[in-house]
Protein backbone atom coordinates (compact mmCIF):
# COMPACT_ATOMS: atom_id res chain seq x y z
CA UNK A 1 0.00 0.00 0.00
CA UNK A 2 1.11 3.26 -1.28
CA UNK A 3 1.50 6.33 1.65
CA UNK A 4 -1.10 8.17 -0.44
CA UNK A 5 -3.17 5.38 -0.31
CA UNK A 6 -2.67 4.71 3.56
CA UNK A 7 -2.87 8.14 4.81
CA UNK A 8 -4.90 10.50 1.78
CA UNK A 9 -8.49 11.08 1.43
CA UNK A 10 -10.65 13.27 -0.75
CA UNK A 11 -11.19 16.85 -0.31
CA UNK A 12 -14.49 16.89 1.63
CA UNK A 13 -13.68 13.70 3.90
CA UNK A 14 -10.23 15.73 4.80
CA UNK A 15 -12.78 19.61 5.59
CA UNK A 16 -15.21 17.27 7.45
CA UNK A 17 -12.97 15.06 9.77
CA UNK A 18 -10.59 18.21 10.25
CA UNK A 19 -13.48 19.95 11.44
CA UNK A 20 -13.99 17.37 13.92
CA UNK A 21 -10.69 17.04 15.08
CA UNK A 22 -10.50 20.55 15.86
CA UNK A 23 -13.74 21.10 17.53
CA UNK A 24 -13.03 17.87 19.92
CA UNK A 25 -9.51 20.04 20.67
CA UNK A 26 -10.54 23.58 21.00
CA UNK A 27 -10.05 24.89 24.74
CA UNK A 28 -13.14 26.51 26.75
CA UNK A 29 -14.56 29.46 24.63
CA UNK A 30 -17.37 31.16 26.22
CA UNK A 31 -19.46 33.54 24.77
CA UNK A 32 -19.18 33.18 21.25
CA UNK A 33 -21.95 33.09 18.94
CA UNK A 34 -22.04 29.80 16.58
CA UNK A 35 -20.31 31.80 13.55
CA UNK A 36 -17.25 32.97 15.31
CA UNK A 37 -16.70 29.39 16.69
CA UNK A 38 -16.87 28.58 12.87
CA UNK A 39 -14.07 30.84 12.32
CA UNK A 40 -11.81 30.28 15.53
CA UNK A 41 -12.77 26.68 13.94
CA UNK A 42 -11.04 27.62 10.68
CA UNK A 43 -8.05 29.92 11.70
CA UNK A 44 -7.26 26.80 14.11
CA UNK A 45 -7.44 24.16 11.32
CA UNK A 46 -5.15 26.60 9.32
CA UNK A 47 -2.84 27.01 11.71
CA UNK A 48 -2.59 23.28 13.14
CA UNK A 49 -2.81 24.79 16.98
CA UNK A 50 -5.89 24.95 19.38
CA UNK A 51 -4.48 27.15 21.66
CA UNK A 52 -4.49 30.31 19.37
CA UNK A 53 -8.43 29.67 19.47
CA UNK A 54 -7.47 31.98 22.77
CA UNK A 55 -5.90 34.70 21.05
CA UNK A 56 -8.70 35.21 18.50
CA UNK A 57 -11.14 38.57 18.98
CA UNK A 58 -14.00 39.78 17.75
CA UNK A 59 -15.63 43.49 17.97
CA UNK A 60 -19.19 42.85 18.54
CA UNK A 61 -21.41 42.07 15.10
CA UNK A 62 -18.08 41.81 13.28
CA UNK A 63 -18.46 38.55 11.42
CA UNK A 64 -22.22 39.81 10.61
CA UNK A 65 -20.89 42.58 9.09
CA UNK A 66 -18.48 40.50 7.27
CA UNK A 67 -20.79 38.55 5.82
CA UNK A 68 -23.33 41.71 5.08
CA UNK A 69 -19.98 42.91 3.13
CA UNK A 70 -19.80 39.90 1.73
CA UNK A 71 -23.39 39.91 0.30
CA UNK A 72 -23.31 43.19 -1.18
CA UNK A 73 -20.39 42.31 -3.03
CA UNK A 74 -17.74 44.25 -1.12
CA UNK A 75 -13.67 44.12 -2.79
CA UNK A 76 -11.62 42.30 -0.13
CA UNK A 77 -8.54 44.19 0.27
CA UNK A 78 -4.65 42.16 1.30
CA UNK A 79 -1.74 43.54 1.80
CA UNK A 80 0.51 40.52 0.21
CA UNK A 81 -0.49 38.08 -2.09
CA UNK A 82 0.26 35.05 0.54
CA UNK A 83 -2.97 36.12 2.30
CA UNK A 84 -4.54 36.81 -1.53
CA UNK A 85 -3.18 33.76 -2.74
CA UNK A 86 -4.89 31.71 0.30
CA UNK A 87 -8.37 32.80 -0.46
CA UNK A 88 -10.35 30.42 -2.16
CA UNK A 89 -10.98 31.36 -5.89
CA UNK A 90 -14.19 28.89 -5.56
CA UNK A 91 -15.90 31.17 -2.82
CA UNK A 92 -14.88 34.22 -4.24
CA UNK A 93 -16.19 33.31 -7.66
CA UNK A 94 -19.64 31.93 -5.95
CA UNK A 95 -19.70 35.29 -3.97
CA UNK A 96 -19.27 37.45 -6.66
CA UNK A 97 -15.84 39.14 -5.21
CA UNK A 98 -12.87 40.21 -6.44
CA UNK A 99 -9.43 40.57 -4.32
CA UNK A 100 -6.61 43.30 -5.12
CA UNK A 101 -3.12 44.10 -3.91
CA UNK A 102 -0.44 46.05 -4.34
CA UNK A 103 2.39 44.40 -2.51
CA UNK A 104 4.55 44.00 -5.72
CA UNK A 105 3.61 46.44 -8.16
CA UNK A 106 5.68 49.42 -9.87
CA UNK A 107 3.31 52.18 -8.27
CA UNK A 108 3.65 50.45 -4.83
CA UNK A 109 7.68 50.66 -5.12
CA UNK A 110 7.44 54.12 -6.59
CA UNK A 111 5.39 55.44 -3.59
CA UNK A 112 7.85 53.57 -1.22
CA UNK A 113 10.51 55.59 -2.29
CA UNK A 114 8.72 59.31 -2.66
CA UNK A 115 7.10 58.48 0.88
CA UNK A 116 10.25 57.13 2.62
CA UNK A 117 8.59 54.25 3.87
CA UNK A 118 7.85 50.54 3.63
CA UNK A 119 6.55 48.61 0.55
CA UNK A 120 3.69 47.32 3.20
CA UNK A 121 2.55 51.23 4.23
CA UNK A 122 2.56 52.24 0.55
CA UNK A 123 0.59 49.00 -0.97
CA UNK A 124 -2.55 49.89 1.54
CA UNK A 125 -1.95 53.51 0.83
CA UNK A 126 -2.07 52.68 -3.02
CA UNK A 127 -5.14 50.64 -2.13
CA UNK A 128 -7.01 53.59 -1.01
CA UNK A 129 -9.85 53.42 -3.76
CA UNK A 130 -10.95 50.03 -2.50
CA UNK A 131 -11.03 50.29 1.00
CA UNK A 132 -14.12 52.25 1.78
CA UNK A 133 -17.05 49.06 2.48
CA UNK A 134 -14.17 46.98 1.63
CA UNK A 135 -13.06 43.39 3.91
CA UNK A 136 -9.74 45.16 4.85
CA UNK A 137 -7.12 42.02 5.37
CA UNK A 138 -3.42 42.16 7.11
CA UNK A 139 -1.66 38.81 7.84
CA UNK A 140 1.98 39.82 7.33
CA UNK A 141 3.18 43.47 8.33
CA UNK A 142 2.28 45.17 11.53
CA UNK A 143 2.85 48.53 9.30
CA UNK A 144 0.61 47.77 6.91
CA UNK A 145 -2.20 47.59 9.60
CA UNK A 146 -0.77 50.82 11.07
CA UNK A 147 -1.03 52.65 7.83
CA UNK A 148 -4.60 51.38 7.24
CA UNK A 149 -5.71 52.72 10.78
CA UNK A 150 -4.04 55.67 10.46
CA UNK A 151 -5.97 56.01 7.02
CA UNK A 152 -9.87 55.22 8.82
CA UNK A 153 -8.49 57.71 11.80
CA UNK A 154 -7.84 60.15 9.44
CA UNK A 155 -11.32 59.87 7.32
CA UNK A 156 -9.64 58.27 4.34
CA UNK A 157 -10.66 54.98 4.60
CA UNK A 158 -13.92 53.26 5.38
CA UNK A 159 -13.57 49.48 5.24
CA UNK A 160 -16.72 47.24 6.47
CA UNK A 161 -14.54 44.63 8.26
CA UNK A 162 -10.81 44.71 9.19
CA UNK A 163 -8.88 41.58 9.93
CA UNK A 164 -5.81 42.39 11.71
CA UNK A 165 -3.69 39.44 11.81
CA UNK A 166 0.34 40.49 10.75
CA UNK A 167 2.88 38.42 12.86
CA UNK A 168 6.45 39.54 14.09
CA UNK A 169 8.00 41.09 17.03
CA UNK A 170 8.20 44.87 16.13
CA UNK A 171 4.85 46.77 16.46
CA UNK A 172 2.51 44.15 16.17
CA UNK A 173 1.47 43.50 19.30
CA UNK A 174 0.73 47.33 19.06
CA UNK A 175 -1.00 47.48 15.81
CA UNK A 176 -3.60 45.18 17.33
CA UNK A 177 -4.12 47.02 20.50
CA UNK A 178 -4.74 50.18 17.88
CA UNK A 179 -7.19 47.96 16.17
CA UNK A 180 -8.89 47.64 18.80
CA UNK A 181 -9.10 51.15 19.89
CA UNK A 182 -10.30 52.03 16.22
CA UNK A 183 -13.74 52.69 15.36
CA UNK A 184 -13.52 50.19 13.09
CA UNK A 185 -15.14 46.36 13.34
CA UNK A 186 -12.30 43.69 13.66
CA UNK A 187 -11.23 40.46 13.67
CA UNK A 188 -8.15 39.81 15.41
CA UNK A 189 -5.16 37.58 16.78
CA UNK A 190 -3.43 38.92 19.85
CA UNK A 191 0.17 39.81 20.50
CA UNK A 192 3.09 38.48 18.45
CA UNK A 193 0.74 35.27 16.97
CA UNK A 194 -1.16 35.70 13.29
CA UNK A 195 -0.01 35.10 9.86
CA UNK A 196 -1.13 35.07 6.02
CA UNK A 197 -2.91 31.05 6.49
CA UNK A 198 -4.87 32.63 9.74
CA UNK A 199 -6.23 35.51 7.93
CA UNK A 200 -6.90 33.80 4.54
CA UNK A 201 -8.69 31.36 6.62
CA UNK A 202 -10.85 33.42 7.88
CA UNK A 203 -12.01 34.86 4.73
CA UNK A 204 -12.66 31.73 3.10
CA UNK A 205 -14.49 31.05 6.97
CA UNK A 206 -16.57 34.46 6.15
CA UNK A 207 -17.32 33.24 2.68
CA UNK A 208 -18.61 30.19 3.79
CA UNK A 209 -21.09 31.62 6.35
CA UNK A 210 -22.45 34.24 3.61
CA UNK A 211 -23.20 31.27 1.39
CA UNK A 212 -24.91 29.58 3.71
CA UNK A 213 -26.70 32.65 4.83
CA UNK A 214 -28.05 33.19 1.03
CA UNK A 215 -28.89 29.32 1.27
CA UNK A 216 -31.57 29.85 3.54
Amino acid sequence: MSLVEKYALLPDEIDRRSIEVVEASLPQLDGLTAEERYVVCRIVRAEGDPEIAKAVGFSPGAVERGIAAIRARADVVTDVRMVEVGISKALLKKCGLTTHCQIDTTNTAKRAKSDGTTRSVAAIRELAPHLDGAIAVVGNAPTALLALLDMVKEGRASPALVIGMPVGFIACAESKAELAKADVPYISIWDRRGGSSAAAATVNALLGLALQEVAR
